[in-house]
């Protein structure tokens, strides 16, 4: 089985590429799984309905998401009633949606966790633990992790906690796309992030002088998406339907 992970998508101008490449690459690569991480896909941070709804119409399966998962409310109600939209699974209890989803594909199911990092971010409650209460209550075969978090290390570390007990842990969040793809002793496939569905001439998808500008005199800016030619960075993980286990994990860059 084929399964594409795809790098956090910002704005519109993400989303749009993310459509205009997705199905081709689908096609070539005998793609069976989309999921990409949509925490940022709506212009100005977060994520909507509508944005979430156009990533679904351009073929993602399943959206996760991050530390911005709740900055527009009016996505709240969308990510208790959409199953396959997820946030992070160590929010507090209370908030809406899920953190878990298993997508039923006909002959199997597909697992997808949502976690996020506890390191240099908000005190969530421990992703090592978290994992191993939604592993616990049972999981497909083929389970995924998109970890969300900000140091390798920590990202490393429950990658090497879960080996042989999922399928893959990639990393999001940065934006930046790691070259350090490998299946790990026990048949888990992983990347440390898949990097960023954006512009290309940017700071992690803003316009590069409003971060000069907040780096250098500390005072509040607007971040406004760039525009440009973009790229999409994700890596597509080729997994054994009886093992669970990852055969093969190509890194991608379309631009």
């Amino acid at each position: 089985m084929n399964i594409l992970a795809i790098g956090d998508v910002v704005g519109s101008i993400g989303c749009k590429f993310l459509r205009a490449h997705l199905p081709q690459l689908k096609k070539f690569k005998g793609i069976d799984l989309v999921i990409a991480n949509g925490e940022n896909s709506a212009d100005g941070n977060g994520i909507t309905p509508t944005s979430a709804n156009f990533l679904f119409d351009s073929g993602v399966d399943v959206i996760t998401a991050g530390n911005h998962t709740f900055r527009r409310k009016e996505s709240y109600e969308f990510f208790d009633s959409c199953e396959s939209l997820l946030r992070p699974a160590n929010f507090p209890a209370g908030a809406p949606g899920r953190g878990f989803c298993a997508v039923d594909m006909g002959r199997i199911q597909v697992g997808v966790i949502n976690l996020m990092g506890v390191v240099y971010m908000e005190s969530m409650d421990s992703p090592f633990d978290i994992a191993d209460r939604i592993l616990s209550e049972g999981t497909p075969k083929i389970t995924l992790v998109d970890f969300h978090a900000e140091a390798t290390g920590e990202k490393r570390s429950l990658a090497y906690y879960l080996d042989g007990r999922v399928s893959a842990v990639f990393g999001t969040h940065t934006h930046v796309q790691t070259a350090d793809e490998c299946i790990l002793e026990n048949g888990t496939g992983y990347i440390s992030d898949l990097g960023m569905t954006g512009p290309v001439h940017s700071v992690l998808g803003v316009k590069p002088e409003l971060v000069i500008q907040k780096m250098r005199t500390k005072m509040p800016v607007r971040f406004d998406i760039a525009d440009g030619p973009c790229e999409m960075d994700c890596a597509l993980f080729q997994i054994d339907e009886k093992t669970g286990k990852t055969l093969e994990i190509e890194r991608l860059r379309l631009a």
